[in-house]
């Protein structure tokens, strides 16, 4: 049966990023990678499925088109959702699926040794959410005449400047993340149990806008108050939300995978000075930040000027500042690359896109608003339209 292709994008842009995947092979002394992670697996191959839970691949020769491994039930997902062509999608057999007799790594070894694959320079990710310690200790055993060598993150630096189609998911990304801080705003009041709150922030995060919906975000919503929120990745609760307590809420729009996390805080009732003052911190010091975040700056730029700025209002962030977004699978929408940070020297290019996240988590309170962004040769372009200030109502 042949099914039909549901591709994201022109199969030139595809060609585009396999061309590019591979001068950094070339370049790394990689004749042969082995791609496990599904954001990879996606920008390579178009490939779309909640199937990481399973150990897939997309496998790229330097020299011949990526073929996509992966269990059997998923095949036809690969053929509608990738551009490659029938005999470069392999499935295995349901037996090896979390199996304690046999690892499905054996079926692609030996795909690896049919198309004469299995003696080449072999990249893996190795410090990757879905490569196990297993997946590689059987990969070496299975083929010992290959030469294995590190190509974490090797695809994720290529896909760090982003193509105008992307640029277009990312930006109504940012429409269905303003969707979702509106009712958010529309919504919130004390009483309110959390439970019900992210309901609400699912049920517009998913429904979008009226011209498209969205997608499910690599992130839950992230919603914490009072002293909950100095840790900043508790999940919701169905306790109700209190006046006199702060609350952040981190979320993300997100359209074919391309994310747009923000953040913003709600205080219920008559702010305290100490967010008050937390607001007029940390917009200037985003502020000072965005100034810096331009191309030809460094990622280390950034970080010194918000930095800075926070220091003159006696508070120091022990943590980075913002990290590269783009298209991404749970369970982190972040690119896992260069980070706004003290020492990472990493020039900004046009069209590349971060998180700015200026969040603030003390002893007993959080506080976050942040920013998405796209790098420009000028003033980046701010993605989202929501006001930037802290929220109140009563």
């Amino acid at each position: 049966m042949s099914y039909a292709k549901d591709l994201r994008f022109a199969p030139e842009e595809y060609a585009r990023r396999v061309a590019k995947a591979k001068t950094a092979m070339a370049a790394a002394g990689i004749d042969l990678l082995i791609v496990t992670d599904p954001s990879n697996m996606n920008w390579l191959t178009g490939y779309d499925g909640w199937s990481f839970y399973v150990h897939q691949a997309v496998v790229l020769p330097v020299d011949d088109d990526p073929l996509w491994w992966g269990r059997g039930q998923d095949g036809n997902g690969a053929r509608m959702t990738s551009w490659l062509a029938e005999d470069r999608i392999h499935p295995y057999a349901d037996h090896f699926v979390q199996s304690t007799e046999r690892h499905p790594m054996q079926d692609l070894a030996r795909v690896l040794r049919e198309r004469g694959w299995d003696a080449k320079r072999t990249g893996v990710e190795m410090d990757n959410y879905y490569f196990s310690a297993k997946a590689y200790q059987t990969l070496v055993a299975e083929l010992p005449n290959a030469r294995f060598q590190d190509a974490t993150a090797l695809v994720n630096w290529q896909r760090a400047v982003k193509s105008e189609p992307e640029l277009v998911y990312m930006r109504r990304a940012a429409r269905i993340v303003d969707a979702m801080h509106a009712r958010i705003r529309d919504v919130v009041a004390p009483g309110m149990r959390k439970s019900d709150l992210v309901a609400e922030i699912y049920d517009a995060g998913l429904r979008g806008t009226a011209d498209f919906g969205g997608d499910y975000a690599a992130i839950v919503p992230l919603v914490a108050s009072g002293v909950e929120a100095s840790a900043p990745h508790l999940t919701w609760t169905d306790k109700p939300l209190q006046s006199g307590e702060g609350t952040f809420f981190e979320v993300a729009g997100c359209y074919h995978h391309y994310h747009c996390p923000l953040s913003r805080t709600v205080f219920l009732g008559q702010p305290t000075q100490t967010f008050l003052d937390a607001e007029k911190a940390v917009l200037e010091g985003m502020e000072a930040g965005l100034e810096k975040a331009r191309a030809g700056n460094t990622c280390e730029d950034v970080a010194a000027a918000f930095f800075g700025v926070l220091r003159t209002h006696g508070i120091e962030k022990d943590n980075r500042t913002g990290y590269p977004i783009g298209v991404s699978y749970p369970p982190d929408w972040g690119e896992r690359t260069m980070s706004f940070r003290m020492g990472d020297r990493t020039v900004l290019e046009p069209n590349m896109t971060f998180h700015f996240m200026t969040g603030l988590w003390m002893d007993d309170w959080g506080f976050e608003i942040t920013e998405s962004l796209v790098i420009r040769d000028g003033a980046p372009e701010i993605l989202a339209n929501t006001p930037r200030e802290l929220v109140v109502k009563a």
